[in-house]
């Protein structure tokens, strides 16, 4: 059974895997359908979960209504924590149906709300940054839906460090509702995020999110134990540099730390995640229900140091500056002294 942890700097208690939906859906011309979708639903549930993870874009809102006709059928909403976003387009030919700014939140929110079935949003992302918006109007607006009632908690996706920053130093000044979450793309073969994204989030106590850690499947073994032609993703992967050869290395000791452990290749790459700190909360996919008993088998894997080490050396991304120039020895030598260097005590 899965375990829960405590979501950012809140009460808010979340299964340590979330369910991601972008594969629930036909709309886009691949996904689970309705039934399908429902199944892995409740398999998810019945393991423990509680997280699920959507968006109004996803199969052009197909998903959100898949998830609506879902929660109709259960005889509590309450015991699930429902995260979705808003700020892609739904409908092109409208200049403002897309964007962070106020207008598209509120239609976005209103939409979502009907298609989900519920009078309120657990958790709202802003799905992408938006530079034609100015950040403070973002987080503005978000603080009135949740004085509304309407969503209860907000966090931020796929933006620049330096826009959460400002925007949660905003919040406490202004006694705004701030971020409590960041969610990013992170795996073994998408660690730049360790940059400078995931100590904003630590020094903020934002939880994280991680999608795809499976890199679309890269992880799972599906190149490095079979060909991975049936693939429905395999040119975007191409495209990505997720079949590189430094990728699929890495895979290959994916593969060769789950043979050890007697585990799914899968497994091991989410509980590398996990293993990352008590903030990550992956965000796993399924079209089938194997996928999902199989992804959330890997809360029960435990990753020994030996093992850990192995998954860094291979994938292990340089740092850049300025955190590589001021880790180095010399620098720190000259920012603390010689006195302080030897005998300060650090945390």
């Amino acid at each position: 059974m899965l375990r829960y942890k405590t979501f950012g700097n809140t009460g808010l208690r979340v299964s340590e895997i979330c369910l991601g939906t972008m594969s629930f859906g036909q709309d886009w011309g691949f996904g689970a359908d309705e039934e399908t979708s429902h199944a892995v639903l409740d398999a998810y549930v019945e393991a423990g979960g509680n997280f699920l993870d959507t968006a109004n874009k996803y199969h052009n809102g197909q998903t959100e209504s898949f998830l609506g006709s879902w929660l109709a059928d259960r005889d509590n909403r309450d015991e699930i924590v429902l995260a979705t976003k808003y700020t892609l387009s739904m409908d092109h030919h409208d200049p403002n149906a897309s964007g962070n700014h106020r207008k598209n939140l509120r239609r976005s929110v209103r939409d979502s709300l009907k298609r989900l079935g519920t009078d309120h949003i657990d958790l709202l992302w802003v799905h992408v940054y938006d530079d034609l918006t100015p950040w403070q109007e973002t987080l503005r607006a978000l603080d009135d839906l949740v004085r509304a009632g309407d969503v209860l908690y907000i966090g931020i996706s796929d933006s620049p460090s330096w826009v959460v920053s400002a925007s949660n130093v905003m919040a406490e000044l202004r006694g705004w509702t701030p971020y409590v979450g960041l969610q990013v793309e992170y795996s073994l073969l998408q660690r730049t995020v360790e940059r400078s994204l995931l100590p904003m989030a630590e020094h903020f106590g934002l939880s994280v999110a991680g999608w795809a850690p499976l890199a679309a499947g890269v992880l799972s073994g599906k190149y490095t134990r079979g060909d991975g032609s049936d693939s429905l993703r395999k040119s975007a992967n191409d495209a990505r540099g997720r079949t590189s050869e430094r990728s699929l290395a890495i895979a290959r000791e994916v593969d060769a730390v789950a043979d050890e452990l007697g585990c799914s290749s899968a497994q091991v790459a989410i509980a590398w995640v996990l293993a990352q700190g008590y903030g990550q909360v992956p965000i796993v996919g399924a079209r089938k229900v194997s996928q999902i008993q199989d992804s959330l088998g890997a809360s029960r894997v435990t990753l020994g140091e030996e093992h850990l080490a192995r998954l860094d050396a291979v994938s292990r991304v340089e740092l850049g500056f300025p955190r590589q120039f001021i880790e180095t020895d010399g620098v720190r030598g000259m920012v603390r002294g010689d006195y302080v260097k030897d005998r300060l005590l650090t945390r």
